[in-house]
């Protein structure tokens, strides 16, 4: 079993904020900011496709409530982020699907660095082409 999934069995502790049938946020133990939470289903799913539609929505319903009331909290914070990894190549470092909700503020310190060079500006030839194969790729769902 993940340690997720123990977490969510209550087999290991954590320091829970939200829980309902479907969900469970709860304190980050590496934390971005003080009050950084995941929000993790409670059914176990390595990767957001293999999430159904109904919890891959409710985990982000339970992300907007972790926001307002990180807003709502006497936490530091001047804006929220929200990011998930799907894939360790994309940063997932633990194979049950999650989101980290965390506070922000003016010279926390964390960065989301993209290298300049890093971001492409194909043209519109390049684009349709990519729209086209997406779209084939909707095809096969």
């Amino acid at each position: 079993m993940c340690i997720f999934c123990r977490i969510a069995s209550g087999e290991l502790p954590a320091s829970v904020v939200y829980e309902d049938e479907y969900a469970m946020a709860f304190i980050d133990i590496q934390s971005i900011n003080p009050g950084h939470v995941l929000v993790i289903p409670k059914n176990h799913a390595a990767s957001l496709v293999d999430l159904s539609p109904e919890d891959a929505g409710h985990m982000m319903r339970v992300g907007q409530i972790m926001d307002k009331a990180l807003r709502k909290s006497e936490l530091r914070c001047e804006g929220v982020n929200m990011y998930l990894a799907d894939g360790r190549v994309a940063g997932q470092d633990v194979d049950h699907i999650h989101l980290h909700v965390f506070p922000r503020f003016e010279g926390d310190g964390f960065e989301l660095r993209i290298d300049p060079g890093s971001r492409k500006q194909p043209g519109r030839e390049q684009l349709n082409e990519d729209a086209s194969k997406l779209r084939k790729g909707l095809q096969k769902i």
